[in-house]
């Protein structure tokens, strides 16, 4: 359907102004108009519509419009949109706070509000140094971490992403220089690789005066790659920590409210890490907002010394929207059928996603809870497989050689099928 003058306007105005995410400006294929979005689907400006199979960037676990967020939303709009948190506080953001205590790992006790995910990790970081500073062990002041992860685009985080396949090699020499060891070895169901784990061991141990903390994304490296790794690696992580007086912090903001079949990723190993951060789905994608937390220890370290204080303070943080609607989305979560329904969703990815071991180029398919993936054997042609996508009435964002997709909790049977058809299809001509 060819777009009214209106319209083509519009995406005028886009590709001349608007600088999207890891693009070029000015941009040199436009992106998709939508108008609205309901459920899992996304109506487009053209009268088209998509099955949001990522989504919006594995946020909107709820999908679009849902009544029960919207009402939390309005509601709390009706009172007051935001006031500032320095020296002021609200009933929205306290009973997040709670609410995160209560159903993340066992002590976790104080919770961090910021503005995105990026910056929660860069919160956390901030935290690891700010208490070795405040303990008086200034030398630990280097995170270890290993290949393949991604913990966001601001600067910091950026160290702790993997520097050669990421796209942060480009700030080689300006970011600082972080201990890396390599990749988990693949599979969350792999039997534990235990030379890896020496290698582990091994390398905190080594650096230990020098590390502040090890940072990782707990089970699966989100945008690294979606590689899935045995829980038990993070045991080790969580032992030889300890042994060596080293701070754990676990990046889920990926992983957090469900997606890899429990609440939180570290459940699958049982461990509690030091400081762990959450984001994406914490506000069910309406709003953007995320959360650091720690344990006493950390808190209190930090509280004890010279500056008695968190150093960092997000001009919108504890926002009353965000906050409001972050209690509702995990109030849809607190009956568990979360788990019923990611458990059908992970069953029919499996099932759809089996034909696309035989297609050629394929190297690997892989699912685990809400998440399946398609790996190819040469990065994807983005704008053959967008078509090929789009063309089958499915909206996903391959990147590098990965077709895969993350979709919302509500999705169908009928729409997981329409999925992974696509993506089978998309393998074999991207």
């Amino acid at each position: 359907m060819t777009l009214d003058p209106g319209l083509r306007r519009l995406l005028e105005l886009d590709i001349r102004h608007v600088w999207h995410p890891y693009g070029p400006m000015p941009a040199t294929v436009p992106p998709l108009l939508v108008e609205e979005a309901s459920g899992v689907r996304l109506r487009l400006a053209d009268g088209g519509e998509l099955v949001d199979g990522m989504s919006s960037w594995w946020a909107a676990i709820h999908g679009y419009r849902h009544p029960v967020l919207d009402a939390a939303l309005t509601e709390q709009a009706s009172r007051m949109s935001h006031v500032m948190f320095g020296g002021l506080t609200h009933e929205p953001a306290i009973t997040l706070a709670t609410t995160l205590v209560d159903i993340t790992p066992e002590g976790l006790e104080h919770v961090f509000l910021c503005d995105s995910g990026s910056v929660s990790v860069e919160v956390a970081l901030k935290m690891c140094l700010q208490y070795w500073r405040s303990v008086g062990r200034t030398g630990k002041n280097r995170m270890l971490t290993w290949r393949g992860g991604y913990h966001g685009d601001t600067f910091h985080p950026m160290s702790v992403c993997d520097p050669e396949g990421g796209m942060h090699a480009l700030w080689r020499g300006v970011l600082p220089e972080q201990v890396f060891v390599p990749a988990p070895p693949p599979g969350f169901d792999t039997p534990v690789d235990r030379s890896y784990a020496d290698t582990l061991v091994r390398a905190v141990r080594e650096h230990a005066d020098e590390l502040a903390a090890v940072v990782v994304e707990p089970v699966v490296q989100g945008a690294g790659g979606m590689q899935f790794h045995n829980p038990e690696y993070l045991r080790v992580l969580r032992e030889v920590t300890e042994e060596c007086d080293v701070l754990l912090m676990f990046d889920e903001i990926a992983t957090g409210f469900g997606r890899t079949g429990t609440l939180f990723a570290a459940e699958h190993a049982g461990v509690t890490p030091d400081v762990m951060c959450v984001g994406k789905a914490l506000t069910g994608g309406y709003l953007t907002m995320a959360a650091t937390l720690c344990t006493s220890e950390v808190a209190e370290g930090i509280s004890r010394g010279e500056v008695p204080v968190l150093a960092h303070g997000p001009t919108f943080m504890g926002n009353p929207l965000a906050s409001a609607v972050a209690n509702a989305s995990i109030g849809l979560l607190s009956d568990g059928t979360w788990r019923s329904e990611v458990s059908r969703i992970e069953r029919g990815l499996r099932d759809g996603l089996a034909a696309a071991r035989d297609v050629p180029g394929v190297v690997d398919v892989r699912v685990l809870g809400a998440i399946g993936v398609v790996q190819l054997d040469h990065p994807v042609d983005m704008a053959v497989a967008t078509e090929a996508l789009t063309s089958r009435g499915v909206w996903l964002r391959p990147f590098r050689d990965l077709i895969y997709t993350m979709p919302p909790y509500v999705i169908s049977d009928a729409d997981i099928g329409l999925i992974t058809a696509a993506m089978v299809d998309t393998a074999g001509v991207a």
